[in-house]
């Protein structure tokens, strides 16, 4: 090769020259760039030992036991009490002019009575009811011969709310129990999502609450976790998607997912349609809120998966975030996504740059050199 000094060209060589320095900063910019995506940074295991397990707990939700229902709906002689709304009907042995069906309890829990004129039955029992009558008809009768039958029940009811397909007033002809209300209510609105349906709440009074598992109720059989249902009591099923985790990071659908029991670290990845090709599966991590700071934890799964090793294979709890982190040449990748139509812009040989003096400058101010290469055939 031969050097030899030139002046020509020289304003545009350096213009070139800078133009790909300008470059260069570009590059190193958005190379950084990419470099700066989210990176979990994790906690120390003395925190995190207690709250990340493999298993799942024995109790996600505080199930009210078979012996606490037993405890706030005691066994007792069923009797129905009369109250707003129930229909009734009063036959008087050959009195039909005292006799009357269809007689309707007021809100306030009166009723109607030929000779008597109105009656206070509220919380009575037929059989009270039917002994009050009969001692208000002596003044006038002799030994009056009073039957008194409910027609409609109406104060024996609960308010089943939540996920039931006929949210509402459900009314119980007899002893009601919780089955018999989700059953009045309809069930779940659709059965394929019966895994979903853990749990329900009996809200009684002012200051009770019990929890049901309906797991084990509905899959298992315990029917000691069929409560009795008190008048007035409110059932109430959470909706599925009140539990969620959320997966993000290099997914193929990144979003949130229906917690259901058990679900660990690898089923979560799964149900988000699994790693994308961009995924470092060696940096997966879970953020779990306990208190204000949170926790963070990894999890390589590509160890799980080559080794079989499941010791970090964690059980997730609602709220849960799960991470999965992008490799390294993913983000170098990126970067030459965004640079790509800069390259084609700079489709320049190497002879073409000398022809320009573009590379004499460069040589100049790396290495001090003068002139430039002859692109000719002749040396």
């Amino acid at each position: 090769m031969q050097y030899s000094s030139t002046t020509s060209h020289t304003a545009l060589s350096t213009r070139i020259v800078n133009t790909l320095a300008i470059f260069c900063a570009a590059v190193h910019l958005i190379l950084l760039a990419a470099c700066s995506s989210i990176s979990p940074r994790e906690t120390t295991k003395s925190s995190t030992q207690n709250s990340f397990k493999t298993e799942a707990p024995k109790t996600v939700q505080e199930f009210a036991t078979p012996e606490k229902i037993a405890a706030v709906t005691p066994y007792e002689h069923y009797t129905y009490r009369v109250g707003p709304g129930d229909v009734l009907s009063i036959q008087v042995w050959k009195r039909p002019e005292l006799s009357l069906d269809g007689i309707i309890v007021s809100p306030d829990g009166f009723i109607p009575v030929p000779r008597i004129g109105t009656l206070n039955v509220l919380n009575r029992t037929p059989e009270e009811v039917q002994r009050q009558v009969t001692a208000k008809l002596e003044y006038f009768y002799i030994k009056p011969e009073v039957t008194i039958r409910v027609l409609q029940f109406h104060n024996n009811k609960a308010f089943v709310l939540g996920r039931v397909s006929k949210p509402g007033v459900v009314n119980f002809p007899g002893k009601g129990s919780l089955l018999e209300a989700l059953a009045l209510a309809g069930g779940i609105p659709d059965q394929r999502e019966e895994n979903s349906l853990t749990k329900c709440a009996i809200i009684r009074g002012n200051d009770t609450i019990i929890w049901i598992d309906l797991q084990d109720l509905l899959r298992n059989g315990n029917m000691a976790l069929n409560a009795p249902v008190r008048n007035n009591d409110i059932i109430y099923i959470p909706e599925s998607s009140d539990e969620l985790v959320y997966v993000l990071g290099e997914v193929v659908k990144p979003g949130a997912i229906q917690l259901k029991s058990g679900m660990n670290v690898m089923k979560a990845v799964m149900l988000a349609g699994g790693m994308n090709k961009s995924a470092n599966p060696e940096k997966i991590f879970v953020i779990r809120q306990q208190n204000s700071k949170g926790e963070v934890i990894r999890v390589d799964l590509k160890n799980l998966l080559e080794q079989g090793n499941f010791s970090a294979n964690y059980v997730l709890q609602p709220e849960d975030i799960v991470f999965v982190s992008p490799s390294g040449m993913a983000k170098f990748n990126y970067a030459l996504e965004k640079l790509l139509p800069s390259l084609q812009m700079l489709n320049l040989g190497t002879t073409n740059l000398e022809t320009f003096g573009v590379m004499q400058e460069l040589r100049k101010k790396l290495w001090g050199q003068e002139g430039f290469v002859n692109s000719s055939n002749n040396e």
